[in-house]
C-alpha cells in the first residue's frame, strides 16, 4: 500500500478530524499508486493517520475514510458503512409516513466520503464524487440492493465531478426499473418529480427543517418564494394558512410541476407559479416592501472559493432584493448553500443588502442543513447550507432589539 506523507504545519487538522487532504500539504507519494487505490497517510514522523481512496488529479488528493490502521476497506466495510447511515435515520425517524423523501448517505458525515444516496420513496439516487469510490460502484449497489431493496438506482454524478476525478459515468439507471417519476411525501405533501427535470439528486432534502418553520410562520400572511423550483417553500406556507404566495422560477418545467403538485396538495387557490427573474422580481416597484414573508434561497453562487468574492457581491444585491419585497416588520429568509460563504459572511451581505434597500436586518433565527445531512466536527466545509430569518425595519434605528422571535 503506497503512503502519503504530510508535511509539517499539515497535521493538527487531520489529527483533530478533518477528512481532507489537500495537495500542497503533502510532502511525497511513497510508493505507486493509481487513482482510486488506498493509500495510508502519516504525519512528519511516520506515524498513522489514516487512509482512503487516492485522487491525483483532484486539489483534495486523499479523503480520509478510516482512522483504524486494522480496518480495510472492502465491500464488508462498505456493506457497514451503509448499515451504518440506514441505522442512523432509523433513530431519526426516516421514513415514516409522512416522510419518504431524504438523504439517505451524507459522505463524510456518515464515514462514506464520495458518496451520496438519497431516497425518494421507492427509488434512490446516487452520486459518486470521487474515483475511488466510483471504482466501488458495484460493492455499493449490492448493498443498497440488499439494504434497501429499492425499485431503482439511478446515477446523478455531476459532470465536472467527473472531469475533475477522471473518470466517465452514464449519469443514469443503475439497476431496477425507473417509472418517469420520483414519488414520495415530505413532512405530509405528495411530491412526484419528473425524472428528466431533477437538479442535483431530483430534490433538495437539505431544507426541509427551514420548510417546516417557515410554514409555521405563515398563517394569514402574503409570501414571496423566489427561486422555488417545484415549489417546497410555497405548498408549505400555502397550507399553513397564508393567504396567498407567489412563486416564481425561471425554468417553465419546474413551475409546471410546482403548479401540478400544489393542485395534487389541494392548495393551488393561494399560490401563484410566475416564470421570471427571481430577482428582478423581488426588486419590482410593484411589489415594494407589498410582502410579509420572503424566501431568498439562489442557487449556489460559490462552488469554490476562488468564486467567494464575487458570490459575496452577488448575495448582498439578492439581500437588497429580498429586503425591498419585505414589508416593514416582515419576516426575510436568506438562504447560501454555498460552502465557501460561512455563516458570518452571508450575515454581513445580509445587511450590507439591507443598508443598499434603505433598511435594517434583525437576526431573529439561524439555521442549516437537517440531520440526514450529518458533518463531522472537525469539518467546518461539511456546513454548507445557511440560512437566516430576520425581520425587516426601517434604517437607522438606533435602539437596540433582542434577536428573539
Amino acid at each position: 500500500m503506497a503512503t502519503l506523507k504530510l508535511k509539517r504545519g499539515h497535521v493538527q487538522a487531520v489529527w483533530a478530524g478533518h477528512p481532507w487532504v489537500y495537495a500542497q500539504a503533502v510532502e511525497r507519494l511513497q510508493g505507486a499508486a493509481e487513482p482510486g487505490d488506498v493509500v495510508e497517510l502519516i504525519d512528519p514522523h511516520g506515524n498513522f493517520l489514516g487512509r482512503g481512496f487516492y485522487s491525483p488529479s483532484s486539489a483534495i488528493v486523499l479523503r480520509i475514510l478510516s482512522r483504524n490502521p486494522e480496518e480495510t476497506l472492502d465491500d464488508v466495510w462498505v456493506r457497514s458503512k451503509l448499515a451504518g447511515a440506514l441505522a442512523a435515520r432509523g433513530e431519526l425517524g426516516l421514513p415514516n409516513e409522512g416522510t419518504t423523501g431524504y438523504r439517505l448517505v451524507h459522505a463524510e458525515g456518515d464515514g462514506l466520503a464520495g458518496l451520496i444516496v438519497d431516497r425518494l420513496g421507492d427509488a434512490l439516487v446516487v452520486q459518486f464524487l470521487t474515483v475511488g469510490m466510483k471504482r466501488r460502484q458495484a460493492m455499493a449497489l449490492d448493498a443498497l440492493t440488499d439494504l434497501v431493496a429499492p425499485r431503482s438506482i439511478s446515477d446523478r454524478t455531476p459532470t465536472h465531478v467527473m472531469q475533475l476525478e477522471g473518470f466517465t459515468s452514464e449519469r443514469a439507471l443503475l439497476c431496477g426499473e425507473i417509472g418517469p417519476a420520483f414519488e414520495f411525501k415530505e413532512r405530509g405533501l405528495a411530491f412526484s418529480i419528473p425524472v428528466e427535470i431533477g437538479q442535483k439528486t431530483g430534490y433538495y432534502f437539505d431544507q426541509r427543517m427551514l420548510r417546516e418553520r417557515i410554514e409555521a410562520l405563515a398563517p394569514g400572511q402574503k409570501v414571496l418564494d423566489a427561486c422555488t423550483f417545484v415549489g417546497s417553500f410555497a405548498l408549505g406556507v400555502a397550507r399553513g394558512g397564508a393567504k396567498f404566495v407567489l412563486a416564481v422560477d425561471e425554468s417553465p418545467a419546474a413551475l409546471r410541476v410546482g403548479q401540478e403538485h400544489a393542485e395534487r396538495n389541494g392548495v393551488s387557490d393561494r399560490i401563484e407559479f410566475r416564470r421570471g427573474d427571481a430577482r428582478k422580481v423581488l426588486s419590482d416597484e410593484a411589489n415594494r416592501h407589498a410582502f410579509d414573508r420572503v424566501i431568498v434561497d439562489p442557487p449556489r453562487l460559490a462552488p469554490t472559493r476562488a468564486n467567494r468574492d464575487k458570490a459575496l457581491g452577488a448575495y448582498e444585491r439578492w439581500a437588497q432584493a429580498g429586503c425591498l419585497a419585505t414589508r416593514k416588520g416582515g419576516l426575510l429568509a436568506f438562504c447560501s448553500c454555498s460552502s465557501a460563504i460561512d455563516l458570518y459572511a452571508l450575515t454581513r451581505a445580509l445587511a450590507l443588502g439591507a443598508r443598499r434597500a434603505g433598511c435594517e436586518a434583525i437576526v431573529l433565527e439561524r439555521h442549516f442543513q437537517g440531520p440526514d445531512h450529518p458533518v463531522p466536527a472537525a469539518f467546518g466545509e461539511g456546513l454548507y447550507l445557511k440560512a437566516l430569518i430576520a425581520r425587516i425595519i426601517p434604517g437607522g434605528r438606533a435602539e437596540v432589539m433582542l434577536a428573539t422571535a
